[in-house]
């Protein structure tokens, strides 16, 4: 799927208007927060945190490790 999205300015700003089927489509609506990444293949626009995802990685490896100590604490 390709969709064009013109740069618009709006007050002192520019922004991008999705249309409502769009937003239906990627799972948006207003509020939501988009990241851009830059990649080999130029820049990727989406709704996933990628530093997030890293913080949840160590976050799961500390969990393993000191399993038992938070069992302990939990109680």
């Amino acid at each position: 799927m390709i969709q064009t999205l013109k740069l618009q300015k709006i007050g002192n700003s520019v922004g991008v208007t999705f249309s409502k089927e769009l937003l239906e489509k990627l799972n948006l609506s207003e509020g939501d927060t988009l990241f851009i990444t830059e990649t080999e293949h130029g820049f990727q626009l989406s709704a996933y945190n990628p530093e997030f995802e890293k913080a949840m990685a160590i976050y799961h490896e500390g969990s393993k490790k000191f399993h038992h100590a938070l069992q302990e604490l939990a109680k």
